[in-house]
């Protein structure tokens, strides 16, 4: 398979190659949530960033508006199962890539030193 700019894989790791949507999308996980809420839930994003991912989650068909906050809609509830798979991962193999990255020689070592 090909790996095209608009190709539908290449979608697909569009929505989890952005910080803070794979995120937000996990937050929302257990039900409807307000704006307030989910800031909190969160941690560590402002109001602005949050408004900017929920709306492009929505214009992706991942999350709706409903009365007083967010929910997920069947296409966000099913891309669940990827991020998780993706936080499994990271569990198991996350030492392992800080250990690389810390090696030297390695290129982010030298930045992550300046």
């Amino acid at each position: 398979m090909d790996f095209l700019a608009d190709c539908r894989t290449r979608l697909a790791f569009d929505l989890v190659g952005n910080t803070w949507h794979p995120v937000v999308l996990w937050a929302l996980k257990d039900g409807p949530r307000r704006h307030g809420e989910l800031r909190t839930a969160i941690g560590g994003i402002s109001a602005k960033v949050l408004t900017e991912a929920v709306r492009r989650l929505e214009r992706d068909g991942l999350v709706e508006r409903v009365p007083g906050g967010y929910r997920l809609t069947r296409l966000g509830t099913s891309f669940l199962g990827p991020i998780e798979a993706f936080g499994r991962w990271a569990a198991e193999h996350g030492d392992e890539v800080v250990a690389a990255q810390a090696a030297p020689g390695c290129p982010v070592a030298a930045v992550n030193r300046r």
